[in-house]
């Protein structure tokens, strides 16, 4: 089998072009900092209690961000292919993760350590200018979530969830895709049901 390459280039590019405009020198800096990381399926990226470093950039895989709740597991957070993700509380405070974060199938990571991106930050414009995009898109994301979550039926936050994310929903266990909705494993069987005969 052939070894696997990370592409540290192409990821620097990437996030460049997603969230900010670069120089060649920029890249380079940006590049400098990229740690590539390489999940098996079913493995800790982050254990609840550990604190977290890294911005993390899910390049290929799916990823399941939880917490226990009166020892019961609470998903809060799916993602696939091409998305940023971390235990936010903990990065920026500097304090033990209460989130645990898996993989749910192989996953090819790179990390931004925040120590090193708020370094380069303070010298480079485009670089800061992508780190606060992707602290806006953060945000945003979990906006997002709470909205479905309050304002949403379980029919209704089924099908969004199908329209924004349609990754996730076909490649995650329906256990985890019914937790995250806050709804019984019975509860979205009807509902995918009911989604399927409209």
């Amino acid at each position: 089998m052939a070894r696997f390459r990370f592409q540290t280039r192409d990821i620097a590019r990437e996030l460049a072009r997603k969230y900010s405009t670069m120089t060649l020198q920029e890249l380079d800096i940006l590049e400098s900092i990229i740690e590539p990381m390489r999940y098996k399926k079913g493995e800790t990226i982050l254990a609840a209690g550990d604190q977290c470093e890294y911005i993390y950039y899910l390049d290929q895989g799916l990823i399941r961000q939880f917490y226990y709740k009166n020892d019961k597991e609470v998903t809060e957070y799916l993602a696939s292919d091409h998305t940023i993700f971390m235990s936010i509380e903990s990065l920026f405070k500097d304090i033990p993760s209460k989130n645990q974060i898996e993989t749910l199938e192989l996953s090819i990571i790179y990390g931004l350590p925040k120590s090193k991106l708020e370094e380069i930050s303070l010298h480079y414009v485009n670089i800061q200018m992508l780190y606060r995009k992707i602290l806006e898109e953060s945000l945003i994301i979990s906006q997002r979530r709470a909205d479905l979550m309050r304002f949403e039926n379980a029919q209704s936050r089924y099908e969004k969830l199908c329209k924004q994310e349609p990754q996730v929903v076909i490649r995650t266990p329906l256990l985890h895709i019914a937790n995250y909705l806050q709804m019984t494993p019975e509860t979205l069987s009807r509902v995918r049901a009911a989604s399927l005969k409209g």
